[in-house]
């Protein structure tokens, strides 16, 4: 039996793959498969600090689609892991770009964009290049998601939280967002090291695993990602990190088919943002999953990612 689950496309290899300096130090993992002369579709992985994964091919038919995946800065292949300087929404969505410097079409370099709130923050700062959307499970960065995430989520998985919270000084777990990183470590707070990076939709619950470590990252990328500068870093291409701003921006994509995926019991990310996101976007299909919470492989989201990507063979 396929351990993905069934109804994904068959496992398929890449037939070109590589690292591209993008500045800064950072170098990043990229892949193609499919089919060369295909529809290009791009594939982000959540985060932060996910990376991609031979799976996430399996979500498009590869004898219409050229697959392009890509390990963030910081995220699986792409060196080095888990850094986190010059690693924003900003940089990210600038990463894009060598990629569709690279592509055949002028129109449009890819016909749809799988992903979560990076993809949403690409095709509104380049909506000329891209051609449609399919979103999942919705995080905008506001105070609100962040909270949930940091503090309200314990409530409904208390033993995964305890083990997250462990490894943390007892006075300092009232503000996680403002633990030292372990690049500056003293005295009170030594460096908690450990292996690559772990997908955001996982941390909590995987936490038990290595909890210091992945509470580190956790409260690291989220204070980098919506921490104490968010609502103030916006790069040269307007790409702000104000949820406010992010729907207002709405504006500029509404033109663009999409479509957005959404499990009713995201414990990660709570439906209430992907309603926001609709409310704002009511032109998108908002494929509500009644059975279903964050992972992109639970069978109802599987199959509605699936069913997109199909409906978007028009786009090619």
């Amino acid at each position: 039996m396929d351990s993905a689950g069934p109804g994904l496309f068959p496992p398929i290899e890449p037939f070109d793959s590589g690292m591209l300096a993008v500045g800064d130090g950072h170098q990043l993992y990229w892949e193609q498969s499919g089919r060369p002369d295909g529809t290009p579709v791009v594939f982000l992985h959540g985060g932060p600090g996910a990376g991609c994964a031979p799976t996430h091919r399996r979500f498009f038919d590869p004898a219409f689609y050229r697959i392009v995946l890509f390990d963030q800065r910081g995220a699986g292949k792409s060196t080095p892991s888990g850094e986190l300087a010059a690693n924003t929404t900003a940089h990210l969505v600038e990463d894009l770009e060598p990629c569709a410097a690279t592509s055949a079409s002028a129109a449009g370099w890819c016909s749809a964009v799988l992903g979560q709130r990076l993809a949403l923050a690409y095709a509104q700062v380049h909506p000329q290049v891209c051609r449609g959307l399919i979103l999942r499970g919705i995080f905008l960065g506001s105070d609100a998601e962040v909270d949930w995430f940091m503090y309200g989520i314990g409530r409904f998985y208390p033993e995964a939280y305890r083990a997250f919270v462990e490894a943390i000084p007892a006075l300092e777990r009232d503000d996680l967002l403002h633990v030292p990183p372990a690049d500056r470590a003293g005295p009170r707070h030594p460096p908690r090291r450990g292996a690559g990076l772990e997908p955001l939709r996982r941390r909590l619950l995987d936490a038990v695993a290595e909890p210091g470590h992945r509470a580190q990252l956790l409260r690291d990328r989220f204070r980098r990602a919506a921490g104490a500068d968010r609502g103030r870093t916006t790069s040269s291409t307007g790409c702000s990190l104000e949820p406010a701003r992010c729907l207002a921006r709405v504006e500029a994509i509404r033109h663009l088919p999409a479509v957005i995926v959404q499990g009713r019991y995201d414990m990660v990310c709570p439906i209430a943002t992907a309603d926001q996101l609709h409310r704002a976007w009511p032109e998108a299909t908002y494929d509500v999953v009644a059975d279903a919470g964050h992972a992109a492989l639970e069978p109802g989201i599987r199959r509605a990612l699936i069913n997109a990507s199909e409906r978007f063979k028009r786009l090619g």
